[in-house]
């Protein structure tokens, strides 16, 4: 039987990937830093990231391929061990690539990583397909320590329009395109069904928990000591954030795609319906 191989295995869309892979029957090999707490599937093998290790890809027929590297140094030899073996690969990429644009044209560090692997992937003589999701709806998680102490939301940009969506829906593209024919040389800009600022995910966030939040509007210097004041939150990626939401404000509001009713057949889940699954980590009772 074929072996699909999945990186990040314990992530956001990865486990889900897994799972989905897991379910339909298929032979499911995953990558976890932690292998014995994964806490996978029955009958997922799991191995580490170190794909050099003996039968790392013996049998992969097809990987899902997300980069959790600060660089895209290790791409070239990861690409060329996977293209010895595996005919098809699904990249999800990141970093608000630009479709098009060479790496070094890229906007910041981390689209001129995913453009980087992007390339060697398109080059490496694979079937391959990108998906290129909008805004994780799981981000919002990073209010969840305000949500639970209180009832109000502090942060910069509150009218700053993203397009969230819910991680099994990424990975219900993926593993269409893992398994399926039809998908080669394609790009799948993947959104949510709406567009959202962020004070109105903070809204439905409390309709879903059952408590009125609200946003209160920092102004971008209060931002960033919030942010570098959080022990939870890397240092290095405060500006960049920040960076990125001011310019996100200022480019048009983002559109719509209907990518993930396409090819699966079901329609893109609301905040509300993640929010109600995930009500539990913003201190509301579960769902």
């Amino acid at each position: 039987m074929s072996t699909y191989l999945v990186f990040g295995g314990t992530g956001n869309v990865g486990r889900r990937v897994v799972e989905r892979l897991a379910r339909a029957g298929a032979a499911v090999r995953a990558t976890s830093r932690r292998p014995r707490t994964a806490g996978l599937p029955a009958g997922v093998e799991v191995v580490t990231p170190d794909l050099y290790a003996s039968g790392a890809l013996d049998g992969v027929e097809a990987v899902f391929l997300m980069w959790p590297f600060h660089s895209a140094e290790p791409a070239r030899r990861l690409v060329d061990a996977l293209k010895r073996q595996a005919r098809r690969v699904v990249f999800m990429t990141g970093g608000d690539v630009r479709p098009g644009v060479a790496p070094e044209l890229q906007p910041t560090p981390v689209a001129r990583w995913h453009a980087t692997v992007e390339h060697l992937i398109e080059q490496a003589g694979m079937e391959w397909t990108i998906v290129s999701p909008s805004t994780f709806m799981a981000n919002t998680l990073w209010w969840s320590e305000q949500i639970k102490a209180g009832d109000v939301v502090r942060g910069a940009y509150r009218t700053l329009k993203t397009v969230p969506i819910h991680e099994d829906d990424i990975a219900a593209v993926a593993v269409h395109a893992l398994t399926e024919d039809g998908h080669a040389g394609r790009r799948y800009a993947l959104t949510g069904p709406e567009v959202l600022t962020q004070e109105e995910q903070v809204r439905i966030i409390g309709e879903a928990i059952g408590r009125p939040l609200r946003w209160h509007e920092l102004t971008r210097e209060e931002e960033r000591a919030r942010l570098l004041a959080d022990p939870g939150f890397p240092d290095g990626f405060v500006d960049e954030l920040l960076d990125g939401y001011a310019t996100l404000i200022a480019a048009p509001p983002p559109a719509v795609s209907t990518a993930v009713l396409d090819i699966t057949g079901a329609p893109a889940t609301q905040l509300s319906a993640w929010a109600a699954e995930h009500a539990a980590g913003f201190g509301g009772e579960p769902r």
